[in-house]
């Protein structure tokens, strides 16, 4: 029994996963900020391009 908790224990595969997960879960974050960011900048753009040609 207590080969098997120390296994458990020793066992790392699982934690690899999750910080697969979270880098993943970081780098969409920063795209989705990026992406935010140029809509934002975009949408102004094309609204004073807009007015311009008004």
């Amino acid at each position: 029994m207590m080969n098997i908790v120390k296994s458990f224990i020793a066992d790392e595969r699982g934690a690899t996963a999750i910080e697969y997960g979270l880098i993943a879960a970081g780098i969409a974050l920063a795209i989705i900020t990026v992406i935010n960011g140029m809509g934002s900048r975009l949408n102004a753009k094309f609204t004073s391009i807009s007015t311009s040609l008004k």
